[in-house]
């Protein structure tokens, strides 16, 4: 795995679990019962996305480590996803 791959999967498993962790704990206008005259709600108003951050760098960190012995290691292989038969055979170029 090439530096540049290693960045971009990093990269992609940060958003993932971005986007999975931001709903927790999140505490909108309606829960607390103030809502703002001319906003939905759903606002949040309580969100803590600095530790959200932090929480979220620290398992895309584990989940990059555990993914990048498995391809490294070739368990995985490019060669596992090719279902149409469009790679050539091992060996050819």
């Amino acid at each position: 795995m090439g530096i540049t791959s290693a960045i971009v999967l990093y990269a992609v498993l940060w958003f993932m679990t971005f986007l999975c962790v931001i709903p927790f704990r999140l505490q909108t206008q309606g829960d607390l019962g103030e809502i703002v005259p001319g906003t939905q709600a759903g606002a949040p108003e309580v969100h803590n996305l600095k530790l959200k951050a932090w929480i979220t760098s620290g398992i895309a960190a584990v989940l990059w480590v555990i993914l990048y012995w498995v391809i490294t290691q070739g368990i995985i292989d490019v060669r596992d996803f090719n279902w149409m038969d469009s790679l050539p055979p091992v060996g050819e170029s």
